[in-house]
This record gives C-alpha cells, structure tokens and sequence, in this order.
C-alpha cells in the first residue's frame, strides 16, 4: 500500500489501510507516518523508495525499486492517480497496482475516512481510525495545539491564551517541529505525541493533523473548523465535539462549553 499525503490524511485512511492488511504487508508512506502504521510486516519511506522518479523523462528509477514492486500480488496506490506521466509508466510495466485518488472529489457528500474504505472495498469496516497506546490512566490537564497546516485555519492565539486562562486544570501547550510556542510540548514521533495526548482530560486544536492524531489516540476533542468542512474531514472519535464557523465570530465560551459537554 502507497500513501502520500498529510497527517490528517493519512490518520484517515488507517481503517481503509488496516482493511487491507493481508499475510504479507508493507506500507509506503510519508516519514513522519511510519511511527503510526503498527499492523505492517514492513513501513518504508515513500521519498527514499525512489517512486516519485517513476515516470520522469530523463529520470531513471533504481532498478532495485522496479524489481520490488513486481514482488508484490496487488499494490493499492493512493499515489500517483493524478500524474499523467506516472499512470502511463505504470501501466508499461504490468504491475497488479490499482491507483486511487488521494482526496475525496471536490463535491464529495461523505466523510474522508467512509470515501477511503470505499475505495478499498471494506465499506462494511469500521471507520474510525485507532491508534492503540500502552494502557495509561487519563490525567487532569489539557493539551492545547492552536496550529494547523494553513494559517487560515487557525482560531486566533490570542483567544486560545484566554481559554487557557479560564480553564480549570493545568493546559499543556502542544507544537509540532518548526511552530515557534515557548514552552509547548514538541514530540517528533507522531506515536509517542499520541500516547502522551491520549492521557489527557481534554485536547482542543484547529483543523490539523494532530487533532486528528488526538482523537484516534481516544483523547476527548474539541475540534475547531472554519473554512474546511466538517462532514468530509472532521477527525473520527468515540468523544469529538466539531464547532464550525467563521474563525473570527467562535467565541471563548462556545470553546468552553463544548469543554464541558466532554468533561
């Protein structure tokens, strides 16, 4: 299985990814995934496979890289279904790979994770994506990421400083690699960020990967959405509370009601 993609992305295509599992499997994604895929026989790298060179005028793949996908009985790719070039080489080499698209169409009605189980043939599964963490009993703080992908995907810092300030229990601050937060907690691997989250009494954050991450590590989620819409990419969880607005009209008590309705 080949899957390209963001964080959130991809903790949305576990059910489908897990579904797919057979007596042999690897699975090729970002670098910063490969501490999530626990179900694999093998994770590699998708940069140092060498795949995205598949394809390239000029360019030529390591042969060692063409002899290992012929290895395989049936590759599903969420990589490559928009490259011309790509599909063209593939289909060259008489592969047994299905390409699929890596993001639902623009006018999707269904959620991400129920599209990439779609596309995998496991409608019937589960669509809640799950990241199991050594058993941990949860702790009275709160964990607050007020980062996403995009700027105009973030609620204003300064009002998550005065939720933090309202907040009855201690708030840990949560930053990934290269978001500038002094004093927040910054865990390179994507598994022990979960785990550490998964322990808390309450996460609250944008429309990001580690939202995502926080509600399939179990942890109580206080989602907030502005531009992006909730029904096709809301993170999946037994205790997820979605407020979707205009950014700038969401207020500290709404946040904190929501809080409350969890808690």
């Amino acid at each position: 299985m080949i899957r390209p993609g963001a964080i959130g992305d991809c903790i949305l295509s576990l059910p489908a990814l897990e579904c797919l599992k057979t007596d042999y499997t690897e699975v090729w994604v970002p670098s910063v995934i490969i501490p999530l895929i626990r179900f694999a026989d093998r994770v590699r790298s998708l940069a140092a496979t060498g795949i995205d060179l598949l394809g390239l005028p000029d360019l030529h793949p390591p042969p060692e890289l063409i002899e290992t996908l012929r290895s395989f009985h049936s590759i599903v790719s969420w990589y490559g279904s928009n490259r011309e070039d790509f599909r063209r080489y593939m289909s060259t080499l008489g592969l047994p790979i299905q390409l699929l698209p890596a993001i639902p169409p623009a006018d999707s009605q269904i959620h991400a994770a129920d599209f990439f189980l779609r596309q995998a043939g496991c409608g019937g599964a589960s669509a809640i994506p799950r990241i199991v963490c050594p058993a941990a009993n949860r702790s009275n703080f709160a964990v607050i990421q007020p980062f996403s992908g995009s700027p105009r995907k973030n609620w204003p810092l300064e009002r998550y400083r005065e939720l933090a300030s309202r907040l009855p229990l201690p708030v840990h601050w949560c930053a990934r690699p290269g978001e500038q937060l002094e004093g927040a907690v910054q865990i390179d691997d994507l598994y022990e960020l979960a785990c550490w989250i998964g322990t808390a009494r309450v996460y609250v954050g944008n429309d990001s990967g580690i939202t995502h991450l926080a509600a399939a590590a179990g942890a109580p989620v206080v989602a907030i959405f502005g531009p992006t819409d909730p029904a096709i990419w809301a993170p999946r969880g037994d205790r997820v509370q979605v407020i979707h607005a205009d950014l700038d009209t969401i207020t500290v008590e709404q946040v904190i009601a929501s809080i409350a309705a969890l808690t």
